[in-house]
């Protein structure tokens, strides 16, 4: 099996046999350790201001999504969201469902975001800004120096999704002025699903520690009170945990940016082999975490999904909406080499010979 999807992702055989080991028990003074090694490593991965802690939430990119509008905003806060897609659409329904302001900047499927397009927004009383710094739906990845600067000059407090992003593309937590940022554990982390990250600056804390929410499961100011001990205020994935501790060492060992690199060669050595095919990339700004395509041949999207999966054993994402019969995602995260990546280009090239393409 190949699976060229944004997630969960192929995993690399020491990880994945440590998830075959027996979950230890973790009120222990070696696994607070683990833990408080890992708040460490996450921070330095994500280039995070000194004093910043990292949350780490038993659940889906979803669920710290909403956590963290949960825990960082209120009714007086005004919200402004980049809306570029599926994920951007969540982020402002979660703020709809939660009675916060939010306005959504709306972008057509696969544009990037432009200085123009924020200009309406400038000067308009918004505390916050909102972005899924990679949207997954679309393979767009945002101009984050352009968010950075509006943010600054409108005194906007900054909140990334970079789950699809991190470790693909380059991200500088401190230079951009993000105050949280949100990763989780099954994209190019490469862990199993279950786990995300919210890494929170201090003016974040600040925003946590004022917010008295009455949650139980979703109170980051629980949680950072535990993290001081290295601990979870509930039962967290623990063998995930463990699983984390091993690869964030792995990926700090050569580099943040040498991983964001391996991404970068694998992408573009698929970008340009399927140049000739009837296959469009649909992003006017692509991730290195996945290319977007727009089928062009005879296909529709489902059937070629479908002819992957029953003909090689290979595994690529759907769009949703109105791309779901014309769009497919190829992802370059994970445990994937530059020649399982060239694999999947040649059955293209191939499929296209034989006129099925």
């Amino acid at each position: 099996m190949l699976n060229f999807t944004v997630g969960p992702v192929m995993m690399n055989e020491e990880i994945l046999n440590m998830g075959a080991q027996q979950v230890p028990y973790f009120r222990t003074q070696d696994f607070s350790d683990l833990m408080l090694e890992n708040e460490k490593m996450m921070a330095e991965a994500v280039e995070a201001e000194q004093g910043s802690r990292v949350i780490f939430l038993t659940a889906s990119g979803t669920g710290a999504m909403e956590a963290s509008v949960m825990n960082f905003f209120t009714d007086k806060d005004k919200l402004l969201v980049i809306n570029g897609g599926g994920f951007g659409a969540r982020f402002k329904a979660i703020c709809d469902v939660h009675g916060i302001l939010a306005d959504a900047v709306c972008l057509e499927h696969g544009r990037a975001l432009k200085k123009e397009d924020l200009l309406p927004y400038e000067g308009k009383g918004y505390t916050a800004f909102l972005i899924n710094v990679h949207e997954t739906s679309t393979g767009v990845l945002f101009d984050m120096d352009l968010v950075s600067d509006f943010c600054r000059r409108n005194h906007l407090f900054l909140l990334v999704d970079a789950i699809s992003s991190f470790l693909a593309d380059p991200f500088h937590m401190k230079q951009w002025g993000v105050n949280a940022v949100i990763v989780s554990s099954q994209k190019a982390l490469a862990l199993p699903a279950g786990m995300s990250f919210v890494v929170a600056d201090k003016k974040a804390q600040e925003r946590i520690a004022g917010r008295g929410l009455k949650q139980m499961y979703f109170n980051f100011q629980d949680y950072l009170l535990n993290g001081e001990r290295g601990q979870t205020p509930f039962t967290p994935a623990v063998s995930v945990l463990h699983q984390l501790n091993k690869r964030l060492k792995m990926v700090l060992e050569h580099g943040v940016e040498a991983e964001c690199r391996k991404t970068a060669e694998i992408a573009a050595v698929f970008r340009e082999e399927i140049q000739d095919l009837p296959l469009e990339i649909s992003s006017e700004s692509c991730s290195n975490a996945v290319t977007p395509l727009r089928l062009k041949g005879k296909m529709k999207a489902g059937e070629l999904i479908r002819y992957l999966h029953e003909n090689y054993d290979i595994y690529v994402n759907p769009c949703s909406g109105d791309e779901k019969e014309t769009h497919i995602r190829v992802g370059h995260i994970g445990e994937i080499s530059r020649e399982q990546m060239k694999k999947l280009s040649d059955i293209f090239h191939d499929m296209n010979r034989k006129g099925v393409l």
